[in-house]
């Protein structure tokens, strides 16, 4: 004859049934959201969920304040300009450029409401924890 199984032990079949159900809802790769509020206190809504800063993580690029430096060398000149009284030394004339720049770049815009962005769900990651990527748009 059968034996009924306890009490503890239904229970934990069925909380082992309803973790499976519930992992098989949970990304597995990057998928795309939508901007409800903008940073720095962001809400993105994704697959029926709302990602705040307490669940998500976000690129710093996507952030007023974000700086960078770019460094390089110019090889170029200015337009040809005349100039002066029309006596032959202010004919039309150009200057040549040959500099390294260094510039830093300090972006003063954050993403917006409508914006669509890249999301890709951390594995591993105690909870469900996420990190905000990119803006992303779709070319019709």
């Amino acid at each position: 004859m059968a034996q009924i199984p306890s009490a503890e032990s239904s229970v934990e079949k069925i909380v082992d049934i309803m973790h499976s159900v519930a992992q098989s809802y949970v990304p597995r790769s990057a998928f795309i959201g939508i901007v409800k509020k903008p940073p720095p206190n962001f809400v993105i809504k994704a697959n029926n969920i709302e990602l705040t800063p307490e669940n998500a993580y976000i690129s710093k690029r996507l952030l007023v304040g974000y700086e960078r430096t770019a460094r390089g060398h110019l090889v170029s000149a200015t337009q040809n300009k005349s100039g002066g009284s029309g006596d032959n030394s202010y004919e039309s004339h150009n200057h040549s450029i040959d500099n390294d720049y260094t510039e830093n770049f300090i972006y003063t815009d954050t993403l917006k409401v409508g914006d669509w962005v890249s999301i890709l769900p951390c594995e591993g990651a105690e909870g469900q924890l996420y990190i905000i990527n990119e803006e992303v748009v779709k070319l019709e």
